[in-house]
């Protein structure tokens, strides 16, 4: 796992190796755009130039909606959800064994060219082969495009318009809108009936979520990512998910955060720092999941998991109702079935 050092790079990059808070570790505030794409409508129905404003607060522009899209592979499953198809991706998209990581959601990942699947992985050769009209990526910290490497980003962004969408210190529904945005102005059909329904279970699993924390006010749940040498705990307020629980009433471990201010370091051997009756679990490739952790005696004293307590945490939703509605029915149902274990 890289080391945190004082640069922004290397804190993106520890971000992505999965080892520490969840991404919503940035340094720069995020603020709520509320500027939206210009375009509607289906992209058969539309003519003439293309423009959409960003969270950067860039508009990009084209002569005509593009259609050879390349995007993050989180961003890419959103847009799928939304009609949207890209022709290639980078970040996390396949994993060892060939099948789809956990962030390519319902993608056909043979149909797409697989940029790179890894922090610093980005064949810039291949992009440009594609004819790209249009770069969309996350953001976790201002002006800073997620899994476009530094190195390579000048010439990466010459080569087509790009589009930035605030992942951090923002929450759910808005990340939502934003990404539902892009794909209307894009050419998607956001009250099409699978949207629309998407929207519907969303609202009521947002209801639920928060009658469960009304009804479980003693529950604690703590945020957790862990590396073979140590266990991270993070604060809620810094990720899209969790900052919204949180605003539905769900209460959470608040750790001591180290310099950098969103997440807290511990050695396995002092894991049990702080009281928890139910642990989310960083679910990405990069980190390590529960059932590599029973070789650690410290983690199964805890009272969570010994309670059976452990879930995963989405650590990077994709931003679709169709995809954060089981989300916000996961936690709501395992707060209704908790029992006070810490």
């Amino acid at each position: 796992m890289p080391k945190v050092r004082t640069t922004s790079l290397s804190r993106r990059g520890l971000l992505a190796a999965g080892g520490a808070v969840g991404l919503g570790a940035v340094l720069a505030a995020c603020g709520d755009s509320d500027s939206k794409g210009s375009g509607s409508g289906s992209s058969s129905e539309k003519s003439g130039p293309w423009t959409f404003k960003d969270d950067r607060g860039l508009t990009a522009k084209a002569k005509s909606t593009p259609k050879n899209i390349v995007a993050f592979t989180g961003v890419a499953a959103a847009l799928h959800d939304y009609g949207i198809e890209v022709k290639g991706v980078f970040g996390p998209t396949k994993t060892k064994d060939g099948k789809a990581d956990v962030q390519a959601g319902d993608l056909d990942i043979s149909k797409v060219e697989i940029l790179g699947n890894v922090w610093g992985e980005f064949n810039v050769e291949k992009y440009a082969a594609l004819g790209p009209e249009l770069l969309v990526t996350a953001m976790w910290e201002k002006d800073a495009l997620w899994y476009v490497p530094d190195e390579s980003k000048d010439k990466i962004l010459k080569l087509a318009p790009s589009v930035a969408l605030w992942a951090a210190e923002t929450t759910i529904p808005k990340a939502i809108q934003r990404h539902e945005d892009l794909a209307a102005s894009l050419g998607a059909d956001v009250k099409a009936a699978a949207v629309t329904a998407a929207k519907d279970r969303f609202e009521k699993a947002a209801a639920r979520l928060r009658a469960a924390a009304k009804s479980k006010p003693n529950i604690k749940v703590m945020i957790g990512s862990a590396s073979q040498d140590l266990f991270y705990v993070s604060l809620a307020k810094m990720s899209a998910d969790t900052l919204y629980f949180q605003e539905l009433g769900v209460k959470f471990v608040e750790p001591k955060v180290n310099s950098a201010g969103f997440f807290e370091e511990l050695s396995w051997e002092n894991v049990d720092k702080y009281d928890a009756d139910i642990i989310m679990m960083d679910n990405r490739s990069s980190a390590l999941q529960p059932d590599a952790l029973t070789s650690k005696p410290t983690w199964a004293q805890l009272p969570a998991v010994k309670a059976g307590q452990v879930i995963p945490r989405t650590t990077e939703p994709i931003y679709s109702y169709d995809k954060c509605a089981p989300i916000l029915e996961d936690l709501a149902k395992a707060i209704e079935d908790a029992k006070k274990a810490g």
